[in-house]
This record gives C-alpha cells, structure tokens and sequence, in this order.
C-alpha cells in the first residue's frame, strides 16, 4: 500500500523527485490515479485501531481511478480524450463474517466482478465513469476555464450513456491545485482551491474522495429509482403518483430508451418506454400496451400545487377534456400518472426533489436569482416514432394536419395553449388505417382564457420555430395562431433540411435564407422572420430552396404557401397583411425634397398583434386549407388498397371524375359572362378544352353522378372546389410517375400506343404506352397549375 504513496509524493512534495514537473501534465497523472487509489485502499482496510462500530459506518461504495489516462473513453460522442476518470463501484457486505472488513467481506457488483481480475487495464466506459478528473500543467485563470470547459464537454457524454444521472461530479487541476465541482440542470458549482503542497489542501482533497465513498447513492448524483435488475437484465424505473389521495408507487421495466439527455445545462429530458411485466416473462406481448415515462427537469414556480406549468396536471386536463372525443383518439398522449419525484431531506422527510433541495439551502440561498428547476416523472400511454421515421411528402402532411387538428381541439375543449410546437414534440404512429400524427411535450403548454388568450405572455419554444411575437417577448397576447405560425417555419424547415438521412440536402447546397432563423440574437431572428413572411415574394425565395432531390417537395412549397397567404395575406383589412411594421420603402440620400415627401415615416401597426382579434376564424381557416389536403391525400389510400399496381385500371378510375371540373367551371363561367354581359378573360375556351383533353384521357385507357356533386361544391366555393382539383391533378401527375416507372421496371407491358391516342397527341406511328403516359403525365401538370392559379385567382377574403 505504501509503494504506492512513494508514488504520488513528487506530486504533494515539490522538489522531492527532480525528475518531476508540475508543468507537464503527464507527469501529473500517474501520482493523482495512485493518491485517489490509495486512499479507496484505506477506506476499504482501514487500520486496526479505526474499525467501524456498525454497519452503517461501513463505506457504501468505493470510488478509484482507471489506471488508464489520457484516452478515449468507451460510448463516447466526439474524438475528445479525457484526462482522468473515476468509477464508483457498489460494496455488498457479507453480515456472516465477524472480521468486517477482510477481503471476503464484500462484493463489487457483477459487472465489476467479470473486470476484477484485469481491472488493472481496464479501459474507461462512459456508461460506468462517475466522474471526470482534467488536468492542466500550471494554474492560471485561462488554464482553469479551459478545464471547465472541456469538463461540460464530457459531461454531455455522462448524462447520453447514464440514464440514471441527475448531476456530475468533476475535479480539475491546475498543477498542484485542485477545484471539485458539481454540474445541474442548470447550475455548475465549484469549491475552493485545494492545494495538495499544503496539509491543509491535501486534508480537504482527501475529504472529498473519502467522503464520496460514505454518501448515498443520490448524493453522488445518481438517481435511486432507476436500478439495473441483474434478475431480468434490465432497468426498473420506480413511478410514484403523487396526484392520489395516498401516493401509489408502481416499478416498471424498461424496453427502450426512446430520448436521451443530450445538453448538460436544460431540461435533461429523457423517455422510456416501459411496460409491467419483466420482459422475460412477456417477450412475446402485445407492445402496444407499452406505456411511456419522461423523466424531466422543467422550470416550475414554487410549490407543485400553485404551479401553472406543471405538466402532468395540464396532461390531465387534456386527458379529461377530450375523453370520448373519438376525432382525437390517438392524436394525444393519455396521462396515467405521476408528478414531481420525491427525495428525504436531512430530518428524513419527503420533500419535492428541486435545485434548491438538492443543493440545500444554504448553498442555493447564495445563488442569487437562479431559475428554481423540479425532478418530473410522467407516465402516459400512446407510444409514437420520431417525425424522422416519416417517409414521404404526403404522410408528412398528414401528420401536421393530424396535430394541428389535435392543438385546435386541445384549445376549444380543454382550454390549453400548447406554445411548443417543434420537429421533437411531433411523432408518427402506424397502424392498419395508415399513418397518424401525435403531439407531445406539454411543459411549455399553458391554460387560456375563454377568449383564447394565454394568461402569460413569455418567451417559450424553439428559436428556429418561434413566432415573431414569441421572439419580441412583447406583453402581447399569445393565441393558436403564434403555434400555426410555428408550424409553418417547420414546413419550411423540413423542406429545405430535411428530416432524416435520406432527406437531408447535398454539401453542394448552401447558402439557404432560414440559416438566420437558428441564432443566439432573438430580435435578429424576428426581424428575418418579419421580412421572410411579409409578401409572397419574399417566401417563395424560401420555397424555391426546399431540397429539389426530396420527392414531391413542389406539392409542400405549395402547401407552405398556401398556409402563410392565409395567415399573412388574405385580409381585407390592410392593417392584418403583411409581416412589417415599418415602409417597404424609405428615402435615399440622393433623393429630391419632392421624391422625399412621397414616404410615409408613420410606424403602421404590427401585422401579428393586429390579427390576435381574429385568432378564431383565421385559424379555423388554416386548419380547413390543411384538411382539403389532407382529404384529397386520405382518398388516394383506398384506391392504393384496391388498385395496387394495376395502373391502367387507377387511370380509368381517375379520367372518370377528370373530365367534369373543366366542364362546370367553364359552363358556369359561361352563364355568368351572359349574366353580367362582360368578358371572362379567356378562361372559358382553356377550362372547356381542359375537360376535352380529359375526356380523351378516358377513351384511351378503355360520369355523372360526380358531375352534380362538384357543380354543387363549385357554386358554394368556387375556391374550395378549385383547391380540391388542383391536388387531385396533383395524385394525378403522382401516380402517372408511378405508372412510368413501372413500365420502365418491365412489371407493365410497353405495348404500342392506341391509335386514338396517337391521332390526339400526334404522336409518332411507332409510340408506345410510355410515350402517352408521358403526354398524359404533362397534361395532368398543366391541369395542376391551372387549377391552383384559379385557386389564387378566386381567392376569397375572410370576413371579420
């Protein structure tokens, strides 16, 4: 044991070995790995005359150092190579022995028993290291930073690879001084020098490894009601629902880690999927009864019972309040239970497990204004995948639609503003009826007033996402419609980033207009925000540089557009248009007195504070644009269930209801021409030569009912009725792709061309069925554009 002392002497005693020096780490490192060994070594075998009395004065684990230095540790994110590391390994004391503290008396965990004998070599592993030690060659207030720094760096890999982690413990050393320090949910706290030269140093440096090796578990920061179950190989997560009349303690099994806690300073929210029984004794139950956890640390406001923002009673609000609504059924998580965890204070009793109780008192009494932060723990049922797992353009569309209808429903029903709405808190469910959307994350969501307004007013949300008036932090009232306006700056930024692997753009792209959307200055990121959305031609600079290699992205530039022409534009008061509240235009330097007086210096009123008023019918107009969208894409599932391949069949099916659109439209513009004895603008000839190109369609892959019912819908919505032809010629152009592609696969016959076909198209005597697909496909994309030019031709305004 005393070997190992000579050791670390050059480090304690300078000038001891002339060898050594305090300006090379690495000569630091061998003599702090012997100095924290050897003081485990006495606090496992103590002298003879300092034996415990009990039990209780036993150590509860022993924490040493990996011999190993200045590596890579194992499950790490990033090439950074620590300097030093600790582990902390559990003692179990066998009570039949009389000599306590004999070798036999006590066991490291299994884990630690397969790496006993070679633990010599053993290589640090981010999923067991309990703390970090960095180490700079010499003290300076430069050095020291940089260790700070480099020790939060590793922690982000200690909280990804240890779930249950609450806070870290780190050392760094600036030549023979020493910091300890702690690091939060949001706080990072250091003690004072210890210089290991002097008694004194070494005393306080010693205390804390000895004392670590005495503590409980939580105090280590580990969180004791996540256990590894060596039985069923497994993590149990022990629920405690504090919302009964007598708190009820459920343990769980853990199935899957769904989201880790990726920053070191925030929420370190975290997500288990878990079910009730051990997964050995159910490996082949139905998961869909798995229940989800998320353990979290949001900000709160004092006690659980007057805190707004508490989760799981919002949670529950949304449970209740949309119970029985089958519309919603699978859009929401269902509460089950939970609330904030619970720890034992000094006294032993159960207090909310906070900052300020973690820290204690007295500690966080020093800490001046620090935002008080609360251990959370919410269980739920509705399992769902990450909005990566979407695979296409139109299941995407559907997944908005299906959360927004949710948000809207959330709002009318349980009076609940969710004020979060981002990529992470939108997942994706599967089942035999196709894909659905669900929205989750509800600890920045808020009650509202009968009128539709938040009862606060703050700054919540992603940045990337955020609306103008969530950025400007202005007391202005926040409605449904800062959530709308988030859901359209996710639009844009799926589209032009992508949302997975497959999706994400080429290095070749760069230089995109939303890269300003994502920065540390707000006030800059509203301002972009105000120009980008102000007029259409600003945004189209935005839609034009979506992803070109993602399928089908024109149809979401389209549906992006549609939705802020809705928010932004269309408004008959000149006070609700537009994103600015300043001129378009302002004077030049060398502009004329005369020029100069034309411009109007008057601030006009903000656009976004000017159509909180309206929230209502501007909303339920946003979410009837998603749902003709969202119809037309739903209608195709039947016919991909009943025609599958069979494409000739699909277009048959389709020219059957094409030809009619073009018809009504032109026949009753003709009727009101007559009507009103004025000129129509040449609609008439294109929409009528449109339904014949239709009619041809139909007699080269060998109507009436469908012809009531659209010439019904035109006379009520003109608008509507062309948004729903623009995107059924949209499934068109879709499915004559596939039909293309097939061919080219070899799975359709390329037979030679009908000769109607041939004599219309003129096409070549020798043309075959992928020269009319062809000609048909090119048809069907100028229908699509007619029809969503007259969408915007006919554009009506919302009445106020």
């Amino acid at each position: 044991m005393f070997d190992s002392a000579v050791r670390f002497l050059p480090w304690l005693c300078p000038g001891s070995d002339s060898t050594f020096s305090t300006t090379n780490e690495k000569h630091i490192y061998p003599c702090f790995v012997e100095l924290i060994n050897f003081v485990a070594e006495l606090v496992v075998r103590p002298p003879l005359d300092q034996q415990p009395a009990s039990f209780d004065e036993y150590p509860k684990q022993l924490v040493r150092s990996y011999n190993k230095t200045d590596i890579k540790p194992d499950n790490a994110e990033g090439r950074h190579c620590v300097d030093m590391a600790l582990k902390c390994d559990t003692l179990n004391y066998n009570t039949s022995d009389d000599d306590g503290y004999d070798e036999d008396s006590f066991q490291l965990s299994k884990e630690d028993l397969k790496a006993k004998d070679g633990r010599n070599g053993e290589r640090p592993d981010y999923s067991r290291i309990f703390a970090v030690i960095e180490v700079k060659p010499n003290f300076s207030d430069a050095n020291m930073l940089k260790g700070f720094s480099q020790l939060v760096e590793y922690s982000k890999n200690l909280y990804w690879n240890q779930h249950n982690r609450r806070f870290i413990w780190g050392l760094v050393s600036g030549g023979s001084n020493v910091k300890a320090c702690v690091l939060g949910p949001n706080f990072l706290l250091a003690s004072r020098f210890m210089d290991v030269t002097t008694a004194e140093g070494r005393l306080e440096l010693i205390g804390f490894l000895v004392n670590w090796s005495f503590c409980e578990l939580p105090k280590l920061g580990y969180d004791p009601t996540i256990r590894f179950n060596y039985n069923h190989e497994c993590f149990t997560i022990d629920m405690v629902d504090n919302n009964k009349l007598e708190p009820v303690q459920t343990t769980y099994y853990l199935r899957k880690i769904v989201v880790v806690a990726e920053r070191v300073f925030g929420r370190h929210t975290r997500c288990f999927v878990v079910g009730e029984q051990p997964p050995s004794s159910d490996r082949n139950c139905d998961t869909s009864a798995d229940i989800l956890i998320k353990d979290a640390w949001p900000e709160v406001s004092g006690s659980a019972e007057d805190d707004m923002r508490d989760e799981s009673k919002l949670l529950d609000q949304v449970s209740k309040g949309l119970e029985g609504r089958s519309e919603f059924e699978g859009l929401y998580p269902k509460f089950l239970g939970g609330g904030r965890m619970q720890i034992q204070d000094a006294h032993g009793e159960s207090v909310d497990e906070t900052t300020r109780t973690v820290l204690g008192k007295t500690v966080w009494a020093q800490l001046g204004e620090l935002p008080l932060r609360a251990h959370m723990r919410i269980a739920m049922s509705g399992v769902g995948k990450p909005l990566k797992t979407v695979q296409s353009i139109p299941e995407l569309i559907v997944v908005i639609y299906d959360v927004m209808r949710c948000h809207m429903g959330i709002i009318e029903h349980c009076q609940i503003l969710h004020r979060d709405i981002s990529e992470g808190n939108i997942l994706v469910q599967r089942d035999d009826a196709g894909v659905h959307g669900m929205l989750i994350d509800f600890d920045h969501a808020i009650s509202i007033t009968d009128d539709g307004y938040a009862k606060r007013a703050e700054r919540t949300g992603t940045r990337p996402f955020m609306s103008v008036n969530n950025l400007e932090d202005k007391p202005t009232k926040r409605t449904a419609l800062d959530d709308w306006e988030s859901i359209i700056y996710i639009l844009c930024w799926l589209g032009t980033f992508g949302w997975n692997s497959d999706t994400q753009p080429s290095d070749s792209m760069s230089n995109w207009i939303i890269e300003s959307w994502d920065g540390y200055n707000v006030k800059m990121i509203a301002n972009s925000k105000r120009r980008d959305m102000d007029s259409s031609r600003n945004f189209t600079e935005i839609t034009k540089g979506f992803n070109p290699n993602i399928p089908d992205i024109r149809r979401l530039a389209k549906v992006v557009e549609g939705l802020r022409a809705v928010l932004i534009d269309n408004h008959n008061d000149p006070d609700l248009r537009g994103a600015m509240v300043i001129p378009d235009s302002i004077p030049e330097e060398n502009d004329s007195d005369e020029e100069t007086d034309q411009y109007e210096y008057k601030m006009r009123p903000d656009p976004f504070a000017e159509r909180i008023a309206h929230w209502e019918s501007i909303s339920e107009s946003l979410l009837a644009k998603l749902e003709i969208i969202w119809a037309v894409k739903s209608a195709r599932k039947p016919t991909d269930i009943f025609f599958r391949n069979k494409y000739i069949h699909r277009s048959v099916m389709l020219k059957v209801v094409a030809a009619v659109p073009g018809m009504v439209d032109g026949l009753i513009r003709h009727m009101k021409s007559l009507q009103g004895m004025r000129h129509d603008g040449g609609w008439m000839g294109h929409l009528l030569h449109e339904a014949e190109n239709e009619r041809m369609h139909l007699m080269t892959w060998m109507e009436t009912g469908f012809f009531a019912v659209f010439s019904l819908l035109y006379m009520v919505s003109p608008h509507t009725a062309h948004c729903v032809v623009g995107y059924l010629e949209e499934e068109a152009v879709t499915s004559y792709t596939h039909f293309i592609g097939e061919i080219d696969a070899g799975r359709i016959e390329n037979v030679k061309a009908p000769e109607i076909a041939v004599a219309y198209w003129n096409l070549d005597p020798e043309s075959t069925l992928r020269d009319v697909v062809l000609a048909v496909h090119a048809d069907e994309a100028v229908h699509r554009d007619t029809s969503h030019h007259d969408t915007k031709s006919n554009k009506p305004h919302i009445k106020y």
